[in-house]
């Protein structure tokens, strides 16, 4: 098989779900079923001055491309390479007098393609983007209406000089773009920052849980001699032992739901009804609503009232980190966890959310020992819930064993990383950036760590003197949202 190529999968019927992928040989855990390059891709509205619009890197000092003035690039390596798909667009967008949105510009992208090669089967595509699911028929009102309001810029953007197409297929392609377009990440995974079509991987049905999941690469531009250069691409990764005719699955939501839930998210977002295993016998819905055991065991009037708190709460936080008002963040946590904590179990998804918002956000605030004690039961709670090799995951023990690690819980610290890199060498594969950098952090640790067991009074002087002379690592400021999920849909 050629690193990427398809050979190692099959398309195939899949009873009650339409069109499938299969393994055509045996997987284990981190291996790379294959890797795909994009049909298409945009950087969000929002972000088209900071992210390069090849690679979609978060980059400080970015070349503007001198003709539109509108699309960004890292250097002239990622300007040359994004040249055959930027040139319409280039053109289109001085003649229209400025970028529209980025909808408007993916489907452009994607029709400038089918004009370029036709819209028969691209190479080292399973399936053409004439075959893709668009789901059109099945829009409500309000979607029908955006629709139409694309379609129309659409048109005012479409140079009369470029193949014309008909509103049927202009359609089409905006209603698989609703429907397949898939998030794309910066360079550390922690923000999405455009959306592009990969068709094959559109093929991969969703399990709650999944057997693969699905890593955004930014490919490397930086090798000296370009023959090393990779181009951006998505990973699908095995997340466990895979036999030859399995179906390959990959999960579009966050597990972290109860099934009634997911299933909503998935029939609202994706229009279908999950038939997995998870949904269909509720497994770890129990844990994910548990309540405190023992004599004094709560009265269901009583966790009805504290979920629905939880519920309120969790919009007052969300209002008040759009604002930026950490400190209110925090009060609002503490406050509910104190109402939480003697009636909801550790795995109970409404405690998890709040442990998970106040580590981060305490974190960010440099309170790392309250900080680092959250981040411990959340990790706790995930581990109970989480597939093992769940991404998600890996990024949540990861967060927690930096915030040990600055709280000078060394031993906590150290064990966490080592949890988290084990998680990521899977899902994200040794050359990822993140699984890079946490190497550097395993490193140290261990470093310091062997230094903490010979002498530990000596090992805290030396951290004081280290941390005073070094500006301390600020974390990054909490997003306001969770991390990126798979498919992008248009809000």
């Amino acid at each position: 098989m050629t690193k990427g190529g398809m050979e190692s999968v099959e398309v195939f019927t899949s009873e009650g779900k339409g069109r499938g992928l299969k393994a055509q040989k045996e997987f284990l855990p981190g291996d790379v079923i294959f890797a795909e390059p994009a049909y298409a891709a945009v950087v969000f509205d929002s972000l088209t001055h900071v992210i390069c619009h090849t690679c979609f890197k978060r980059q400080e000092r970015l070349h503007r491309c001198g003709q539109c003035k509108f699309a960004y690039y890292c250097d002239r390596t990622c300007q040359r390479a994004a040249w055959l798909n930027h040139k319409n667009e280039c053109s289109a967008i001085k003649k229209h007098g400025k970028a529209p949105s980025e909808n408007i510009r993916l489907a452009a992208r994607i029709m400038w393609k089918i004009e370029r090669e036709g819209s028969g089967l691209a190479e080292g595509c399973l399936v053409s983007i004439d075959d893709l699911q668009n789901h059109v028929d099945n829009f409500g009102e309000e979607e029908k209406k955006e629709l139409r309001a694309d379609v129309e810029s659409f048109l005012e953007f479409w140079p009369p000089q470029s193949q014309q197409f008909g509103m049927q297929y202009i359609s089409h392609i905006f209603g698989v773009i609703n429907c397949n377009g898939f998030t794309l990440s910066d360079q550390r995974g922690l923000q999405a920052v455009g959306v592009g079509i990969f068709p094959n991987l559109c093929q991969a049905n969703h399990d709650c849980w999944p057997n693969c999941t699905v890593i955004f690469n930014n490919g490397n531009h930086e090798a000296v001699r370009s023959m090393f250069h990779t181009q951006m691409r998505i990973e699908l990764r095995a997340l466990s032992k895979i036999s030859p005719g399995d179906e390959l699955t990959v999960s579009y939501v966050d597990f972290l739901n109860v099934s009634e839930e997911r299933r909503k998210q998935l029939k609202k977002q994706y229009y279908f009804d999950c038939a997995c295993e998870h949904c269909k016998k509720q497994i770890k819905d129990d844990l994910m609503l548990a309540v405190k055991e023992g004599e004094s065991k709560p009265s269901a009037e009583t966790v009805k009232e504290v979920i629905q708190f939880s519920k309120d709460t969790l919009e007052k936080i969300n209002k008040a980190r759009m604002e930026g008002l950490y400190h209110e963040v925090v009060k609002l946590c503490r406050e509910c966890l104190k109402k939480q904590e003697p009636v909801l179990g550790d795995t109970n998804i409404y405690l998890l959310r709040i442990l998970s918002i106040a580590s981060e956000v305490l974190s960010y605030l440099q309170m790392f020992e309250e900080a680092a004690d959250y981040a411990k039961r959340m990790v706790d709670g995930y581990l109970k819930i989480y597939h093992p090799n769940n991404a998600q995951l890996g990024m949540a023990v990861m967060r927690a064993g930096v915030t040990h690690w600055h709280a000078g819980l060394i031993e906590a610290g150290h064990g966490l990383i080592c949890k988290a890199y084990a998680i990521l060498l899977i899902t994200h594969g040794p050359s990822h950036p993140i699984t890079k950098d946490l190497e550097v952090m395993r490193v140290q640790s261990e470093m310091e760590l062997r230094m903490f067991q010979q002498n530990e009074f000596m090992y805290y002087k030396m951290r004081e003197a280290a941390l005073k002379n070094q500006k301390i690592q600020v974390m990054p400021e909490p997003s306001n949202e969770t991390s990126p999920s798979l498919f992008h849909k248009k809000e």
